[in-house]
């Protein structure tokens, strides 16, 4: 017989035994029930005996829950568990109802904090490419194409310093300078709106407020193009 504690698969009395504690009238009768409803769906060994994962045993005890706590019939039971197949998630304490959940922070994004703040840091053309590795041909080709943009004083502060990094990155899977101006086009297109929203506000707020309005884009453009990566279906 399988084992009950660890990952593997469990059979029908195992899970029954697993869930009498806080479902003592629980049988192999309801679990089997349950799975000619539909709700849930043990994997078969070759010879046809049921295997039920954990996860198998965690959509037994939402069900019971579900029927115990809030009186749900079948057709709600199966439609909430329809939305968590579908990513949604239960709520917090006894509410069972699936609903999406809040988007964890993508850490592809600063934070407003990080995009408010200026860092003093100020490169020469050498030491930019010695920072990030390429050569100062290689820095002077990115300037010519827009991709970083030194100071009045000729100076790179810490965003080229990233874009270099990046851009450098790339050059490995053959995208070149010539073929990342897009970037900056849409870069610029998107300072642009930041500046138009914060208009004529001045001082700290105005910075706080243009991190804010940044990070918010910021935030879309990654939803963007993860969304456009994800695999159809």
């Amino acid at each position: 017989m399988p084992d009950e504690a660890g990952g593997r698969p469990l059979t029908v009395g195992a899970v029954v035994r697993a869930l009498r504690g806080e479902f003592p009238d629980v049988s192999i009768s309801k679990v089997r029930f349950l799975e000619t409803e539909g709700l849930v769906t043990p994997a078969r060994t070759d010879s046809g005996y049921r295997q039920y994962a954990q996860a198998d045993v965690e959509r037994v005890r939402y069900v019971l829950r579900a029927q115990r706590d809030l009186f749900w019939p079948l057709r709600v039971i199966r439609d909430n568990l329809d939305a968590l197949d579908r990513g949604l998630a239960p709520g917090e304490g006894g509410d069972l109802r699936a609903r999406p959940p809040e988007p964890a922070a993508d850490p592809a994004v600063p934070s407003v904090g990080e995009l408010a703040t200026t860092k003093a840091l100020r490169l020469t053309a050498a030491e930019l490419a010695e920072a990030s590795g390429l050569e100062v041909s290689v820095v002077a080709d990115l300037v010519s194409h827009g991709l970083l943009r030194p100071r009045a004083d000729g100076l790179h502060g810490e965003a080229d310093l990233r874009v270099a990094r990046a851009t450098g990155a790339l050059a490995e899977y053959g995208i070149q300078p010539r073929h990342l101006r897009a970037f900056r086009t849409a870069a610029d297109r998107e300072v642009g709106l930041v500046e138009q929203v914060v208009g004529a506000r001045r001082g700290s707020d105005a910075t706080r407020h243009a991190a804010e309005v940044a990070h918010l884009c910021l935030t879309l453009h990654a939803a963007l193009v993860r969304g456009g990566l994800a695999p159809p279906g």
